[in-house]
């Protein structure tokens, strides 16, 4: 059987999701036109357009993104620096092992939206609440994507490196680390759509000036279509930031395939 060729991958990547998004907005002006809903309940995919255009041509909206996007990064960040050293100290210790994998699951059973309230008492309102509503979402898919990846790194690839001399720490920095970076990078990619997610939602608990406010407001004043203008917005920046780690993941899996035929 032939192989497609990456232009051909890379053409099928473009061309089927314009298609189901083509396909989407004919079933949903379809179920416009069916139905007598009013434009409050359900506004046309022309409506929502032109609110779109309306909303990305002044500057709130770009304002109200830009802090959302500053609590999600930030979210990341803290999750990262609690959740990759956390997966180094499983891997390495069997006992540090036994002893917090049975909590771990316990962290992603609380809903976010319980856990906001206790953050407002223990820190108060503002940026740093929601931040860490989006680490505690964010940490836990890099932990268990970068533990997958350390604990699948060859053991021959390790033994070699010992064989030349390299300390334990060395193997981690050198060898390790950047064989199971693909998977940390999946971790993050996975992550990061969850760190949205968290910033509006803390936005909507816990009060905030990004788009989660943006939405609370539209809410209230039954602008759906607005709503829906916001909602596009939101994951077309997710999907965007999606694909930009997706093609560093696959850019570092081909560096590490290279690595191991050299």
């Amino acid at each position: 059987m032939t192989q497609p060729t990456s232009r051909a991958i890379s053409t099928r990547a473009i061309i089927a999701p314009l298609l189901l998004a083509l396909v989407l907005l004919a079933a949903w002006q379809l179920l416009v036109q069916l139905t007598d809903w009013p434009g409050y309940v359900l506004p046309s995919p022309g409506t929502v357009l032109r609110r779109l255009v309306s909303d990305l041509a002044g500057p709130t909206l770009w304002q109200h993104l830009g802090l959302t996007l500053l609590e999600a990064l930030g979210g990341c960040l803290v999750g990262c620096l609690v959740g990759l050293p956390l997966a180094v100290a499983i891997h390495e210790s069997r006992w540090f092992s036994a002893a917090v994998n049975p909590f771990l699951g316990a962290t992603q059973a609380v809903p976010a939206i319980a856990l906001a309230p206790l953050l407002v008492l223990w820190v108060g309102y503002g940026l740093v609440p929601v931040m860490l509503l989006c680490a505690v979402m964010v940490f836990f898919p890099i932990l268990v994507s970068t533990l997958v990846g350390l604990r699948h790194v060859d053991p021959e690839v390790v033994d070699a490196s010992r064989v030349d001399g390299a300390g334990r720490w060395a193997q981690l920095c050198f060898i390790e680390g950047p064989l199971a970076l693909p998977n940390s990078l999946a971790g993050l990619r996975n992550g990061f759509t969850l760190s949205i997610t968290g910033a509006v939602v803390g936005e909507m608990v816990m009060g905030g000036k990004g788009l989660g406010q943006v939405l609370t407001v539209q809410r209230e004043a039954i602008d759906t279509a607005g709503m829906f203008s916001t909602i596009i917005v939101l994951c077309a920046v997710a999907s965007l930031l999606y694909s930009l780690i997706r093609l560093v993941e696959r850019r570092s899996r081909v560096v590490n395939a290279q690595r191991r035929e050299s």
